[in-house]
């Protein structure tokens, strides 16, 4: 199964630490990672601190591996201010707040994971069984989440229309002020 997984981390040495350590090893027991991004939220917007493709990535591939960035992409922008802006969830509640609120949109539950300082690594995975990157990132004070990646795949399509939407009302208001 293709996942999108989130790993929250409160240590960006860490974070940086398990890039690494996973860059150097993306198949490991039938798990193998195809993306991994690390990123950060500064000042209210998300950005791309660093990140790897394996060579498991084929250009036929090529939609699975535009998915982290489209996400990425997303969260970064207006959209993902909107969505980010809500009061997230802390750090060691991140499990809880999945429970909680399972009937929010996947990209918004992840938007308000992130809050001013938080750092993360997400990745695009294919998982036979989630206990061996479970078992890889064991070491780190890391919560880790995941979320189907076609059903992201879905959303994202969705939040792009609506970030689309939101540039043309932002224009017209423009034009408007300044007739």
């Amino acid at each position: 199964m293709f996942n999108i997984v989130g790993a929250l981390f409160t240590e960006e040495n860490e974070a940086r630490e398990a890039l690494a350590a996973l860059s150097q090893t993306p198949k490991i027991n039938g798990t193998t990672i195809y993306q991994m991004s690390l990123v950060k939220r500064k000042e209210g917007v998300l950005r791309l601190c660093d990140n790897f493709s394996s060579e498991y990535l084929k250009s036929d591939d090529a939609a699975k591996g535009g998915l982290i960035g489209g996400l990425i992409g997303l969260l970064s922008g207006p959209v993902g201010m909107l969505l980010g802006g809500a009061a997230g969830a802390m750090l060691g509640d991140a499990k809880e707040a999945v429970k909680r609120d399972e009937s929010a949109a996947l990209i918004e539950q992840a938007a308000q994971k992130l809050e001013e300082g938080d750092i993360a690594l997400i990745g695009l995975v294919e998982e036979e069984d989630e206990g061996i990157l479970d078992h890889a990132m064991v070491k780190y004070n890391t919560v880790i989440i995941r979320y189907d990646a076609e059903v992201i795949s879905k959303e994202l399509e969705e939040a792009e229309k609506m970030q689309a939407e939101l540039a043309r009302q932002a224009r017209e208001k423009l034009r408007a002020a300044q007739k």
